[in-house]
């Protein structure tokens, strides 16, 4: 299920409340006592065939059906409501005298009965309870779908204090249109990041469209980012929209934004604040709705200062500013992120469901400077060398075992312990988590 793009709002929808009676005095007497006792909106059935129909197009929350009528008795009424809307709560009348019948409707289904002439009193505030649960139940919905919301992208995977911290300030800026600036080490997830605040805004069902600024070349970002027209250059036989157009009306994810030249610095600043963009070789100009999210390993701040980056772009960026922490600093995600790797690279050549004790041990030991890319590749190295249902030491590669003649798969230790393991031979790691 597709988490909400928008907070949960309040409950807006009255208690709607359906009055079943053959009877037009008993109808009247109802609406009157309920009005003045309850905060409800009340519709009205003169039969149970004309109750079916109405609930069919008027959803209710609660009925009060009399027991005795035509056409349709309230006992049938009760069997339908029971199979086609069986968390719709019914109150029974009977005449004097209908104990037995009363026992039999609550035995199909009813929520309970209230023998006639009932006293106005009572009807009340057994309505007044079911309005009470019923807003207890969409307070609760509404609690559901705000948790949904606020944590709702689950490839945005933790549950460490740092991640649940970047999870919330990811819900809490996901609805605004406010530029955010994602910093931290490489292969700590900040494309990752990025999606998550995609899909908490209201862009959620629009583009999401990435560019690494670093891996396309000088000669080409610029027809890549901003479009051309054809003809603007040697080989330009056709126009092109460019990734910015394409992101039109979603989000725009710049990863490894300090890579980009004066030149197309200078390019994108216009686009931010004119919300438009001009292809090359192009005379006109596209207006453009599109959220800016970039990221970058590098200091922007130092190279505002060095002049390698424009301080007017890198405050438009900055608007929001988050912060990845590295994979050390999130002791309590690393063996949750590798079973979430050993799912993904699971196979039927691969035997491998589960990580073994001293593994373990050791992936939690270790200082991960690649962080979570890095713990990917392991994990997805060591599935496929495994030859065992869980993943060994042996099947680690050497920098985080510290056996240098390493290479996998060697025999196993009696006991799949950290210390059974160093007892065949293999050194301790060298590089101990930084505290």
């Amino acid at each position: 299920m597709k988490a909400a793009t928008h907070p949960p709002e309040t409950i807006s929808k009255p208690f709607t409340l359906l009055l079943v009676d053959d009877d037009p005095r008993v109808l009247d007497s109802l609406r009157r006592v309920l009005r003045l006792a309850v905060d409800c909106r009340i519709i009205t059935s003169a039969n149970g065939v004309e109750a079916l129909d109405r609930l069919s197009r008027q959803p209710a929350d609660a009925a009060i059906v009399d027991l005795k009528m035509p056409e349709m008795d309230g006992m049938t009424l009760l069997q339908h409501l029971h199979q086609d809307y069986p968390t719709l709560p019914v109150i029974m009348l009977t005449g004097h005298g209908g104990v037995s019948e009363a026992v039999a409707a609550m035995q199909c289904g009813a929520t309970d009965f209230l023998e006639k002439p009932y006293a106005p009193e009572s009807l009340a505030a057994r309505i007044n309870q079911l309005r009470q649960i019923w807003v207890l139940q969409r307070e609760n919905e509404r609690l559901r779908q705000e948790a949904r919301f606020r944590f709702g992208y689950h490839a945005l995977i933790g549950v460490s204090r740092p991640m649940l911290a970047i999870k919330t300030t990811v819900a809490q800026i996901g609805p605004s249109d406010a530029s955010v600036l994602i910093q931290g080490e490489t292969g700590t997830g900040k494309e990752l990041v990025a999606r998550a605040i995609h899909h908490h805004s209201p862009r959620a069902d629009k583009a999401f469209i990435p560019v690494d600024c670093a891996a396309i070349s000088e000669t080409v970002i610029e027809s890549e980012l901003f479009g051309h027209v054809k003809g603007a250059f040697t080989g330009a036989y056709e126009t092109t929209l460019g990734l910015v157009r394409a992101a039109d009306q979603g989000t725009l994810f710049l990863d490894e934004v300090g890579e980009l030249t004066p030149a197309i610095q200078a390019k994108l600043l216009r686009t931010i604040q004119q919300r438009e963009v001009r292809p090359v070789g192009g005379n006109k100009t596209y207006a453009v709705n599109l959220r800016i999210v970039a990221a970058t390993n590098r200091d922007l701040q130092r190279a505002v200062a060095e002049g390698t980056f424009r301080e007017d772009l890198f405050y438009r960026l900055n608007v929001i500013r988050l912060q990845v922490p590295p994979l050390r600093e999130r002791d309590d995600d690393v063996l949750l992120l590798a079973r979430h790797f050993i799912e993904h690279y699971s196979s039927s050549t691969t035997p491998a469901s589960t990580i073994g004790q001293a593994a373990a041990t050791l992936l939690e030991r270790y200082d991960w400077p690649g962080n979570v890319r890095q713990l990917e590749n392991t994990i997805h190295r060591a599935m496929t060398l495994c030859q065992d249902t869980r993943i060994l030491p042996q099947d680690l590669p050497p920098e985080i075992t510290g056996d240098a003649n390493h290479v996998g798969s060697h025999a196993l230790p009696e006991n799949d312990t950290l210390a059974a393991f160093e007892k065949t031979g293999h050194r301790k790691r060298p590089h101990q988590k930084r505290r």
